[in-house]
């Protein structure tokens, strides 16, 4: 007797990022998503006191991911707020290298602004160091949040060698053809779904996730027929 297996590819997983509001939080979990991004860095308009993060991440259920944003940060700060918080996650936006990412007692991902091949090959030295890349937009002025998209074609010539999380601009209009053409591992999600900074949309949000889950099962039903 021949067994047959078909071999699906995971689904798209969806990162909401800058929360601020135990309700929204809450209700972006409802909703569906994966994980939910705090951000720490002091320059940002969504920055969060770790006492705020600690009392929204405590209440959250299992299986739900509260990921902290750090930009050039001292390594003894990061995991002093890991462990008050409880964050299962750390995503690094700044100057930080190899050594200091392996010097993390948690997961890490490695933020990279892409504005050229140049900025993904900087990826290669993380490889084996962090557990996930995060792609956002080149900006001057910012290290995140832009609402810009960068060129996803870029991706076709070079890729990070580990899990992508795509960021950078997107939108419940355009995050069906993110995923199409880029195929990460997760899509992240902040500007495109807010009202004001850290405030989210909830109504975009929800559109926001049921364009992935549309993907989703398309991309699972097609993968059955074949």
């Amino acid at each position: 007797m021949t067994l047959s297996v078909k071999i699906m590819s995971a689904r798209t997983r969806i990162k909401v990022c800058g929360m601020i509001d135990p309700f929204e939080a809450h209700s972006a979990v409802d909703l569906g998503v994966d994980a939910l991004g705090f951000i720490f860095a002091p320059a940002s308009p969504r920055r969060l006191e770790p006492e705020k993060a600690r009392e929204i991440i405590r209440s959250l259920p299992p299986f739900v991911d509260a990921v902290g944003v750090f930009v050039n940060e001292d390594v003894k700060a990061v995991g002093d707020i890991v462990r008050y918080c409880g964050l299962t996650v750390v995503q690094l936006h700044g100057d930080e290298s190899p050594d200091y990412c392996r010097s993390l007692d948690c997961r890490v991902l490695k933020a990279f602004r892409i504005g050229s091949i140049a900025d993904l090959a900087a990826s290669t030295l993380y490889k084996g160091v962090v557990s996930g890349f995060l792609l956002d937009t080149m900006n001057a002025k910012l290290v995140g949040g832009t609402g810009q998209v960068f060129d996803w074609r870029l991706l076709d010539s070079c890729r990070p060698s580990g899990p992508l999380i795509l960021a950078g601009g997107l939108t419940p209009e355009n995050v069906a053809q993110a995923i199409q053409q880029v195929r990460p591992y997760a899509v992240d999600v902040n500007s495109g779904v807010e009202i004001a900074p850290g405030r989210k949309d909830l109504g975009r949000l929800k559109s926001f996730v049921q364009e992935v889950e549309r993907w989703n099962n398309r991309h699972w039903s097609s993968r059955e027929n074949l």
